[in-house]
């Protein structure tokens, strides 16, 4: 069974890959909003949100419709 250490060090490595995969992507969301990625949270109630450049506000990384290529 893998330590508590180890569980909490794959989730830093897997926001980190979310990270660098979504900051300065083109997306949509599932609520028409488009834009740039500027930035992603993990949020202790919510889990992984982002911010879009010009659109106040985070959104849950779930909502994201399409993604630049």
């Amino acid at each position: 069974m893998p330590s508590v250490k180890h569980r909490a060090s794959n989730i830093l490595n897997e926001y980190g890959a979310a990270q660098s995969e979504l900051i300065g992507k083109a997306v949509v969301l599932t609520d028409g909003k488009a834009g740039t990625v500027e930035n992603v949270w993990l949020d202790e109630l919510h889990g992984p949100r982002i911010s879009i450049k010009d659109h106040d506000g985070r959104w849950p990384v779930s909502t994201i419709k399409f993604t630049e290529n």
